[in-house]
Order: C-alpha cells, then structure tokens, then sequence
C-alpha cells in the first residue's frame, strides 16, 4: 500500500488494519439479523441487540476520551483488536440471547455501514501523528476511502453462507463460521499492530492527554456533528433503498445498480478531498461541497420522475461524503496534538448517539405516509449544521503540526 509523501511509514499498519476491519464490519452488519433470526430470536431481540452495540461502541469510545490518556494508543489498540476476537468468537457460539446481548454491549461489533467502533479515535489520533499539514488531510482521505472501498468488498460476502449451504453445509455452521472469520480478523488486526513503533521508554514527546485548553472548540463540534449525524440517520441507504421502493417501484436489481455507482462517487469524492482542502481550506471544502449535497436531496425528494430523482441522489453521493476525511483532519488540527485522541473521542460519540435516535423516526415518518419528509429534513438540517459550522469556526486557523 502505498502512502503518500510525508507520511509516516507506520501509517501503512494502520490502513491495512482499517480495510481488514470494513471487510468484517461490510458483512456482518448485514449478516448480524440474519444470524439472529436463525437462532429464533424475534424483531425484538435483533433491534434490542443492535441498539446494544451501538450503545456500547459509544460508551466504549467515551472512555477512551476520558481515561485513555493513562495509556499509550499502542496498547489501547491492541486491547481493542484482541476485544475484537473475542467478540466474534462469543457470537459464533453463544445461543442464548442474554450473554449474546453482553458481548454486543461491551464487544466491537458494528451493526452500521460506518466505523463506530473504539478503534476510530485510537487510529485518528495515531495517523494524525504520522502525518503534518496537507499530508495529514490525503491520509485522513485515504483513510476514508480504504474503509468506504472494503466494507463494499465485504457486503458481497453475505452470499457466502447461502453459497455454502447451498454445496451442503448447515446453513447455521456457515452463519457461525462468518463471525469465526471476524474473530479470526481480529487477531490478525492484533498480531499486525504488534508490529507500530513502541513509546519511547524514558521520554515522550506529547503524551496524549485529557481535554484542557481545546475543550471549548471540541465541545462546540461535538454539539454541531450531532446536528448533522442526527440527520443522517434520518437517510441512511437502508430507508433510502426503502423510499425508492415504495415510491417508484424500484426493483432490487436495479436499487443495487444505484447502491454501487453512488458508492463509487462516494470514494472518488474522498480521493479528491485533500486536493479541494489544499485550495479552499479544510473548513471550506466541508461547508461547500455539503450544501450543494443538501440541496441535491431536497430536491430529489420534490422531483416528479424517476431518472431525474437517480440523477439527483448521484450527484449527492459525489458531493455529501467529501468532508468525511476533511472533517476528521480539521478536528486534528483545531486541538492540540496531546489532545487529539480525546477529541477524536468526544466528537465521535456524540455523532453515533445521534446518527442511532434517528432512523425509527425516518421510519415512523415513512409508515404514516409522508414519503418525502425524511428527505427534507435532512437536507434541511444537514444545511443549518453547514452554515453553523461556518460561522462559528470560519476565524479559526487550523495548526500545520
């Protein structure tokens, strides 16, 4: 994997560590129902598991905001890739739902398309690091795209247990031996971050520590990122593919062909993030590509045809994920460097708090008929979270170190 210039060559550990986990993470959010349900659990139970793990990695996180400071991010990493094996190994052989419920409360399992997971701040925190200035943004990006690109590897190997069945084995030994892989990937997450440079024994040079002097800024974010996870979850492509459905018939073939190319602008859009930031500022590429997106939803909520709607959405995939890496970047460089994995931590937690409240409304919403209201409430809030941000940071100078 190559890195781009300026980058730490530690920075490599780290990306291949993020793909291995987005394969796992691409398919056991889809499989993790599926398995459930095999095990005769009802709707109930798999909404009250998933709400658990998103609960957990939450929590989790936090802790590693508040606490994490004692310990370097080295072990802290290689606590979580080890949490990681056990978490699969439980699922793939526990059946009763309580323990199950336990593990997924204080595992690493992500029911979600995104990373939600303790690993994030730990790995912003180290990849900040590695980096300085506009390389700090292209590995951010790449970053992002390394997780967008194999968690899409990962979704098609949901065929595997059926595949499997299908050539004779149960159908439930399959489903198992997925999260078996999921273990298994944790260990080798661990045996690989065995291998990032150790502190140095005597003397370091920024020890990470609590919030201090960036407490306002981080705070500040924290409150507007919530905004603006709140309305994602609103849209998520769970209740977007079921919007196309029940508004224009959309077959799922076809729901899929859309699925993918709106997943391929989304990476290119992460790929072409640093090069934007490195001429209008990290601040600017995330307010002005995120508003265009906005409007772009809205609007396709309104429109009255279905070519013109795809046209739409396609052009906010290409546009609405482009501060994703920026973002992240411009959170590292706000703060001061001792502060970073605290504030990585305390602004991821509120957006996975957020980003897990909403998605029952965008469905009640749905169910009581008012197709388009998710859409533009999103689009709606997503632009008062753009202009917000704006205002309040658009006199901060972001640090180069």
């Amino acid at each position: 994997m190559i890195l781009p210039a300026g980058v730490a060559p530690e920075a490599r550990l780290l990306l291949i560590g993020r793909a291995l986990r987005a394969f796992t993470d691409g398919y056991v959010a889809v499989l993790l129902p599926a398995y459930l349900l095999a095990l005769g659990f009802g709707t109930w139970e798999v909404g009250l598991l998933s709400t658990a793990t998103l609960f957990g990695s939450a929590l989790a996180t936090l802790a590693v905001g508040a606490w994490g400071h004692r310990f370097h991010h080295r072990g802290l990493l290689l606590a979580a890739a080890l949490l990681m094996a056990a978490t699969g190994l439980a699922f793939a052989n526990l059946t009763s739902f309580w323990p199950l419920l336990l593990v997924a409360f204080v595992g690493t399992m992500n029911p979600s398309s995104g990373d939600v997971s303790v690993f994030l701040p730990l790995e912003h925190a180290r990849l900040a690091e590695a980096a300085q200035g506009d390389a700090r943004t292209t590995l951010f990006a790449r970053y992002s795209l390394t997780g967008a690109l194999f968690a899409a590897l990962g979704a098609l190997a949901v065929a595997v247990p059926d595949w499997l069945a299908g050539a004779g084995i149960d159908r439930l030994a399959a489903l198992r031996g997925m999260f078996v892989g999921y273990g298994a990937v944790g260990l080798v997450v661990w045996l690989l971050y065995r291998r990032l440079p150790e502190p140095p024994p005597h003397a370091q040079a920024t020890p990470p520590i609590p919030l201090g002097a960036s407490r306002g800024i981080v705070v500040k974010l924290a409150a507007l990122f919530s905004v603006d996870a709140f309305a994602g979850g609103l849209v998520v492509n769970s209740l977007l593919a079921l919007w196309l459905f029940q508004r224009f018939d959309l077959s799922l073939a076809a729901a899929g062909h859309f699925f993918f190319w709106a997943g391929l602008l989304t990476a290119f859009s992460q790929l072409a993030a640093p090069y934007v930031a490195r001429r209008i500022g990290l601040l600017n590429t995330m307010v002005f590509s995120h508003i265009p997106a906005n409007v772009c939803l809205i609007l396709a909520a309104l429109a009255p045809g279905l070519p013109l709607v795809l046209g739409l959405l396609l052009l906010r995939a290409l546009l609405s994920q482009m501060d994703v890496p920026t973002r992240s970047a411009f959170v590292m460089a706000v703060v001061t460097p001792p502060e970073r994995a605290a504030a990585a931590s305390f602004t991821a937690v509120p957006r996975s708090l957020a980003a897990a409240l909403s998605p029952s409304l965008g469905g009640a919403l749905f169910a009581t008929g008012w197709l388009a209201a998710p859409l533009v409430a999103c689009g709606v809030l997503k632009i008062a979270y753009d202009l917000a941000i704006w205002r309040a940071f658009r006199r901060i100078r972001p640090g180069q170190d």
